[in-house]
């Protein structure tokens, strides 16, 4: 009887979808801000038992302009144990007359590698258009069934800034006899809500109408914004292991003696490899040891095998091959440690520049990266280990200040990243510069950078000394430079700090006015253009608490002696404050600058007052120094 329950919903998904979509008849609210809308986007999903689900998918989108073409590619991601069915794939044009119609041969087929994966079960049927004009509206079905049931997607609007949605739903159906865990989160700006209809095994989740979120300065990521629908099944499949997932004991369970336990490994050559080490000193200079030799002797390539992607590879592997994914490179340096006698926990979790963590109370699979904590009685030591060039105990801007799962024999742990406070995200600058007759300076200047900023900064590390002056130069465009060098360049992994120097020319600095040369205070400083919004209709978010400290020290040309010099300034806001302070040495000019800008989601009401901070540190920053030819 489900069957034909199931059958009789995808029968009337497609005679819903056999239908035109004029560009006429999108609503003018949801053209605004949007490069494309999503017509109709319909789901049904039938969960028949714990390794047998199936899912209907039929989108249909309007691209209005070139911007909305690569959000509106066809692709179906899938792996070995997937059945895929009923591709199709119709192309209307504005008026919604069919242009023409395309099947699952019309497909390219490609390893599924948007991290350069080396090899994958995972793979990705993609169908490429080329529009010849716009808009255009593109028609997308496809079927497919898997035995994994332990990653029912989330139920959102939209994932990106510049899309519209007019209409979605979201059906499942459970005939599987295994409870199925659902919760919704609103969302905290009331921007769309979620329309829930059914009851029993088969349920209906639905959205109507919601407005595109524009790419505006300082918005949150739309997963912060929208509302959302998230299940999960207590009991699963992943790839022929089955567990229960009633809670994070239960599914941490499963994950360690499924996921960690059977590749936790080691070898006669491991052991001497830790051997050689010869370590010594604390726990804290084992580990650092032991992680340092780690990068040096690996690198990383995404590795997509094992149970479903989240197996990772063998140490042994790892050690004779010297490369390995976040998994593999994770599971690796967890032997390392095990060798040398010290705990510690593989963990997953959200990597990416916004701070989503897992829900405490809706135990589910989630994450999308690996890292190692090791507890010690200073604290936790966190190591990222894909990086060759990361410092020892350092998490990087993508991974600090959320949850991870850390995973333990006996479950799992939801435990807390470090949060980097603004004085730890650091910038301190040291300029000497010599102003010249001509309207040219030639500087040097010392630069350090800390926290996220040394973050920032890792880029150079893998650059030649051109590539390096090259990216100085774009970095600090504000000054028209004529030469640039960069010299001293130290990525100090010890300490998670990273220096260097610059000698510079730069022409068109100052300006004449008679006997007089008139030249900006702070000779470098963040340009960004920020404007007043009054229309503002969401919030505005600050991901990253900073602090910037400048030293700048004038030497004046021969023969000219200081007329004017700004008044010293102080401003204090809720988002931070700044100082400008200025001091007169003879023929030289000592000027001191520091801003702190801290973190926060904050109202629309106050991105004004937020515009007006930055704005007058700006103005600040741009006013003059006047020296007179004596």
């Amino acid at each position: 009887m489900m069957k034909i329950i199931f059958l009789g919903a995808l029968s009337t998904a497609s005679m819903y979808f056999s239908q035109t979509f004029p560009v006429s008849a999108i609503p003018e609210n949801l053209k605004k801000n949007a490069n494309i809308v999503v017509r109709k986007d319909m789901t049904v999903v039938q969960i028949n038992k714990v390794d047998d689900i199936k899912y209907q998918y039929n989108t249909v989108t309007t691209v209005l302009n070139k911007d909305g073409n690569e959000k509106a590619v066809a692709y179906i991601p899938y792996d070995k144990g997937n059945s895929i069915s009923n591709v199709k794939v119709t192309i209307y044009d504005e008026a919604g007359r069919k242009i023409k119609s395309f099947s699952k041969s019309d497909f390219g087929d490609f390893a599924n590698n948007p991290q350069g994966i080396f090899y994958s079960d995972n793979r990705i049927l993609v169908f490429n258009y080329t529009p010849v004009q716009y808009p255009y509206t593109i028609d997308f079905s496809y079927q497919i069934s898997d035995r994994n049931t332990l990653f029912i997607p989330d139920f959102v609007p939209f994932s990106s800034t510049n899309t519209s949605l007019e209409e979605s739903e979201f059906k499942i159906i459970n005939s599987s006899g295994i409870e199925l865990r659902t919760k919704i989160y609103p969302s905290k700006y009331n921007y769309g809500s979620v329309i829930e209809s059914g009851n029993g095994n088969e349920k209906t989740y639905s959205y109507k109408n919601i407005p595109a979120i524009d790419d505006a300065l300082l918005i949150p990521q739309p997963v912060k914004i929208l509302p959302k629908v998230s299940f999960s099944l207590t009991k699963f499949n992943l790839a022929g292991k089955q567990g229960t997932l009633n809670n994070w004991t239960d599914f941490g369970t499963w994950y360690y003696n499924n996921l960690v336990e059977p590749v936790a490994i080691s070898t006669p050559a491991i052991k001497a490899e830790v051997a050689s080490l010869n370590l010594q000193g604390s726990v804290e200079d084992k580990v650092k040891k032991i992680y340092q030799y780690m990068q040096t002797k690996t690198r990383y390539i995404y590795v997509g095998l094992g149970i479903g992607g989240w197996l990772p590879m063998l140490p042994d592997e790892v050690h004779k091959k010297g490369y390995g994914d976040c998994k593999g490179l994770t599971n690796y340096m967890k032997a390392l440690l095990n060798e040398a006698g010290i705990p510690s926990y593989y963990c997953v979790i959200n990597s990416g520049a916004s701070q989503v963590s897992f829900d405490p109370d809706f135990p589910r699979m989630g994450g999308n990266h690996a890292i190692l904590m090791v507890p010690t009685e200073k604290g936790n030591i966190w190591l990222e280990n894909t990086s060759q060039q990361m410092a020892f105990n350092h998490l990087g801007y993508s991974t600090t200040d959320r949850n991870v799962l850390s995973v333990k024999k006996n479950g799992i742990e939801l435990i807390n990243t470090p949060a980097y406070p603004a004085e730890q995200n650091k910038e301190k600058q040291i300029l000497k510069i010599i102003v010249g007759e001509d309207n040219s300076i030639l500087g040097e200047g010392n630069f350090c950078y800390t926290g996220n900023q040394y973050d920032y900064n890792l880029v150079f590390t893998g650059l030649n000394p051109k590539e390096r002056n090259d990216a100085v130069k774009r970095s600090l465009d504000i000054l028209n430079f004529e030469k640039v060098e960069m010299k001293n360049f130290i990525n100090d992994k010890d300490k998670a700090l990273i220096t260097y120097d610059i000698d510079f020319k730069a022409n068109n600095y100052s300006k004449k006015a008679g006997n007089s040369l008139m030249f900006r205070a702070v000779p470098i400083y963040n340009n960004t253009i920020y404007k007043t919004d009054e229309s503002r209709e969401l919030p505005f978010e600050i991901r990253q608490s900073f602090e910037d400290e400048y030293e700048i020290n004038f030497t004046l040309p021969k023969g000219y002696k200081i007329d004017e010099l700004p008044e010293d300034s102080n401003l204090q806001s809720e988002f931070g404050y700044y100082t400008l302070n200025f001091a007169k040495n003879g023929d030289e000019i000592k000027v001191k600058r520091k801003i702190q800008v801290n973190k926060g989601a904050y109202p629309k009401e106050k991105y004004n007052e937020y515009v007006g901070f930055r704005k007058k540190i700006i103005n600040i920053d741009n006013s003059k120094i006047l020296i007179t030819k004596i």
